[in-house]
């Protein structure tokens, strides 16, 4: 949840359920129960707008309903079969939606949590295949009206991949594209490098027919999986033409937000993106005709109060052909490093960005580290991206020999 007005709302409305509850279990012991139910139930921090709810709204649900039983049973049973029957019609008419839905959609499964299962140790490990996680989909949706053609590209962990990996995924996208038949294509994903290969798509991305990113935060075989609702909003998204034209995006959470600027926000929560692009369809560079990425090192470089030169000058002796710089606040860096970077920028790109995740690297401030004094000698801010993304149109610039500045004008 984003809004921190909105958030602190949730906060004291949950502090009002907990004291009703206290309340209740004090004046009737036999309300015990309930109140050990709902003080172990965590309330929800999720804006999903899906319309299957993520398990922390329905948490949040079982424990306002708790407070209401505790206060008055018939005021319950009242409200309870009011909000089923809600639900029900909603349900209703979304799958009445999704069974309408139209097209072909080709759907290249490359691995992560949504296509992961427990192995006999317990830990998550990628198995399921890109069939696997399509074919219950067509519960919601029409067969006959709908057909989702399945490619397995992959099945990694997506903190594994490589460079040489995103540009498998970049070529296979483009090949499906451009075909006649094909609509759209879907991209099945691990979250932990998601934002890069997003990025890496828009690029490139050619063609007026949508791609779309997603993945999951729980395994395929968790008792209650985000990947099937995240996959079913990826169709909705790349079956909708009001996002031709406009690049790749990533579904997730009954959220869809655009490639540039998108980021990896959360360990553990469903809603596990954020962005900060201040528009549905921000503005994006021309698409560079695609070369790939494999063979180029950028190096990303975390700044600290008092990080010595020797960081940069050593990633340039072992080859890096651009570097990020991960600075603090709007963008500044200490002296020492400052130094090493305006001198790097003079042989490879540099580009300097923040370990804020929200707000724009801009050149405000003067002084030796400053970010104002750092653009004066060549280093790029990165506006609305991170590290990441920002090292990934790095490595567009070196391979396709475009001016990086290009690649990171857009406001994102």
């Amino acid at each position: 949840m984003s809004n921190p007005r909105l958030r602190r709302r949730v906060q004291y409305s949950a502090a009002l359920v907990a004291s009703a509850l206290l309340l209740a279990s004090c004046q009737n012991p036999a309300n015990q129960e309930d109140k050990d139910e709902a003080s172990a139930t965590p309330t929800t921090t999720s804006s999903s707008t899906s319309a299957e709810k993520t398990s922390e709204a329905s948490s949040t649900a079982s424990s306002s309903s708790s407070a209401t039983s505790s206060s008055s049973a018939s005021s319950s049973a009242t409200s309870s079969s009011s909000s089923s029957a809600t639900s029900s019609k909603a349900a209703g008419a979304a799958a009445k939606e999704r069974s309408a839905i139209e097209g072909h959609v080709v759907v290249l499964s490359t691995g992560g949590t949504i296509a992961s299962t427990h192995d006999d140790k317990g830990a998550v490990v990628p198995t399921v295949t890109g069939s696997d996680l399509v074919e219950p989909l067509y519960d919601e949706f029409d067969k006959d009206k709908l057909d989702l053609e399945v490619k397995d590209i992959a099945n990694l962990d997506s903190s594994a991949m490589t460079l040489a990996d995103t540009d498998k995924i970049v070529t296979a996208v483009h090949e499906q594209l451009q075909r006649e038949d094909v609509d759209g294509v879907i991209v099945t994903h691990g979250t932990d490098s998601m934002e890069e290969t997003a990025i890496a798509l828009d690029t490139f991305h050619d063609s007026d027919k949508p791609v779309v990113l997603t993945g999951a935060m729980r395994p395929f075989d968790d008792s209650n999986p985000d990947g099937p609702e995240n996959l079913a909003t990826a169709v909705e998204t790349v079956t909708n033409p009001d996002y031709a034209g406009h690049g790749t995006f990533i579904a997730f959470d009954g959220k869809v937000i655009p490639a540039r600027g998108a980021f990896k926000s959360d360990t553990e929560k469903a809603d596990g993106f954020a962005t900060n692009s201040q528009e549905k369809f921000p503005e994006r560079p021309e698409p560079l005709k695609y070369a790939p990425l494999g063979d180029v090192r950028v190096d990303i470089i975390a700044a600290y109060p008092g990080a010595p030169a020797d960081l940069i000058e050593q990633s340039l002796a072992k080859g890096a052909q651009a570097i990020v710089i991960e600075g603090m606040g709007s963008g500044n860096i200490g002296p020492d490093l400052a130094n090493a970077a305006m001198e790097a920028a003079k042989s490879v790109p540099v580009v300097l960005t923040t370990r804020v995740d929200h707000g724009p690297v801009e050149g405000i401030y003067g002084g030796a580290g400053g970010g104002a004094t750092l653009a004066d000698a060549g280093v790029i801010p990165s506006g609305n991206l991170r590290a990441p993304q920002a090292r990934i149109l790095l490595a567009a610039a070196v391979a396709t020999g475009t001016d990086a500045q290009k690649l990171f004008s857009p406001a994102g």
